[in-house]
């Protein structure tokens, strides 16, 4: 079996965790699910409870672990974060090359694109505009030559079967 990781990147407020979960819902197929999402959202406000700075990896390393469990298990991980590049980019490249396949998208939206889709979500009050430009980062690519940029143009329904169709899943189920 390939080993599949598949990255989503952007600004708080893109979509990553909607596209996330659209994948893992379509790649599923019921009760026995070879896929496993990993938020950076919840590993580090709900399980370690503590801020994203610079001088903790505590984030890092149990990323690494969860990702590691899952590709041993064979399950396609879809990993899914603001992950900044400064923070995060080698410990993003380090995983990608445990992974026979690495597909990496990155939500290059303008600020104000994310405070509107902010605005709709169901913790939109747990945190606002001032806190999301204190974690802003403008056109924070990764810089692999395989990393595809995604707009606001483009809907739920086109980005997930983007995905789809460049991960080439054969188990894919409707």
């Amino acid at each position: 079996m390939v080993s599949k990781l598949i990255i989503i990147r952007g600004n708080s407020g893109s979509g990553k965790t909607t596209i996330a979960r659209e994948l893992r819902q379509r790649l599923g197929d019921g009760l026995s699910d070879d896929t496993m999402v990993v938020s950076q959202d919840v590993i580090r406000r709900d399980i370690l409870r503590e801020r994203d700075t610079l001088q903790k990896r505590s984030v890092i390393d149990l990323t690494e672990i969860i990702v590691e469990f899952g590709r041993k298990q064979g399950r396609v991980i879809i990993l899914e974060g603001i992950f900044s590049s400064k923070k995060y980019r080698t410990m993003l490249l380090g995983l990608m090359k445990k992974f026979d396949k690495a597909y990496v998208y990155y939500f290059d939206l303008p600020f104000e694109e994310t405070l509107r889709r902010h605005a709709t979500k169901l913790n939109a009050h747990e945190f606002g505009e001032e806190l999301m430009r204190e974690w802003w980062n403008k056109e924070d690519y990764l810089g692999v030559s395989s990393e595809k940029a995604l707009n606001q143009e483009l809907s739920v329904e086109s980005i997930v079967n983007q995905i789809l169709a460049d991960i080439d899943d054969a188990q894919l189920v409707h």
